[in-house]
């Protein structure tokens, strides 16, 4: 009975001429679980999406005196903003990116849709590939505080998520008590 090969993908060598059932492919886009790409992909989506209700509300108020939507969207973008810095700073902890590119993620996202070329960059420098390191390895960056810390909050994930959680509604409370970012320095 011949399989169907449109039900998986299917190494076109493996197996040729063997009469044997082909091993599928590993594909790293259906892996199941939270990668940190994945993550990072959602975070970032979500922050530009967020962006671009917040010019649709600017647009509102100050072109047709419509002020509605500015808390919600506002509120919404911010927490996207802050939770996207949050997000940054453990994927770019665990890809083990330069401190420029963590710093860079989150001063990009300062200008509206910024993130989407520096993203495209990750991506294509596979700076967004791997695992979670969850475990040592023989690497000597291993031993540090910080990567130790990091494993430690990877293995307890509900702690980490409830954590950051917790970080991002204070974060985003104290910048609602400054007001908006237009009278912080007035």
């Amino acid at each position: 009975m011949a399989s169907d090969p449109s039900d998986t993908d299917f190494d076109p060598d493996a197996g040729a001429g063997t009469g044997t059932r082909q091993q599928p492919l590993p594909d790293a886009d259906t892996t199941k679980g939270m990668t940190p790409k994945r993550l990072y992909g959602i975070v970032a989506m979500a922050e530009m999406i967020t962006w671009a209700l917040l010019i649709v509300g600017m647009v509102g108020r100050y072109g047709f005196d419509f002020h509605a939507l500015m808390f919600p969207v506002g509120l919404a973008h911010g927490t996207a903003f802050v939770s996207y810095a949050v997000v940054s700073g453990v994927v770019g902890l665990n890809q083990r990116w330069k401190f420029g590119h963590v710093v860079g993620a989150v001063a990009l996202a300062v200008v509206p849709f910024a993130t989407l070329p520096f993203d495209r960059w990750l991506n294509r420098r596979g700076m967004l590939d791997g695992p979670w390191r969850k475990e040592a390895s023989d690497d000597p960056r291993d031993r540090s505080i910080i990567d130790r810390t990091l494993r430690f909050w990877l293995r307890h994930p509900i702690a980490l998520f409830l954590t950051l959680a917790a970080a991002v509604v204070i974060v985003v409370v104290v910048l609602l008590q400054l007001g908006p970012p237009t009278q912080w320095f007035s």
